[in-house]
């Protein structure tokens, strides 16, 4: 079940019949703005956006995503075991969603990591793929993550702008 319609960074959007709607001061900023659309690729299998990574944004040695090369990725990210994982490779599955096991272990532990962390659900964004098509998800993600402030990209791992520095998100303290 999807959870449209979805508290965005600074106002609303929802998805009803192919029409994204979005408050007045969300649609202001995006006329201001406009929207650059991302590339359906940029989303990786577990549900993240790789555009909104810190690896994605960084400026010397940028990551291409976890579906592109694996120049710049850290060792980690090449051996990522929901990426390579054998059911999505023997199937050729582009998302964990397809999976029967869906959501395994890793996932869930994942979501519960960038839930805690980031404010970000790996389940909801592909639960939300499933239901809406990867390219409205993208049109969504780009209107999410747009900084009400200069308009540039927000980084999900950042509690701040890196363009502009607008505090968009706290990060909570987490209890050991």
């Amino acid at each position: 079940m999807s959870l449209f319609p979805k508290r965005m960074v600074y106002g609303y959007c929802f998805y009803r019949q192919e029409t994204i709607y979005c408050t007045y001061k969300m649609r202001k900023n995006i006329q201001k703005t406009g929207i650059n659309l991302t590339s359906t690729e940029l989303t990786a299998p577990c549900g993240i956006n790789c555009r909104l990574c810190r690896a994605y944004v960084r400026e010397k040695k940028p990551c291409p995503g976890c579906r592109g090369w694996n120049d710049n990725k850290s060792p980690s990210c090449i051996n990522c075991r929901i990426k390579n994982c054998e059911t999505l490779v023997k199937n050729n599955l582009k998302y964990c969603f397809a999976c029967g096991e869906f959501p395994c272990a890793r996932l869930a532990h994942l979501d519960w990591r960038y839930r805690t962390r980031y404010a970000v659900s790996v389940i909801d964004n592909l639960l939300d793929i499933k239901e809406i098509g990867i390219r409205k998800f993208v049109e969504i993600e780009n209107i999410k993550w747009k900084c009400p402030e200069c308009g540039a990209m927000i980084c999900m791992h950042k509690p701040e702008c890196l363009s502009c520095g607008y505090a968009w998100h706290l990060i909570p303290v987490l209890n050991n």
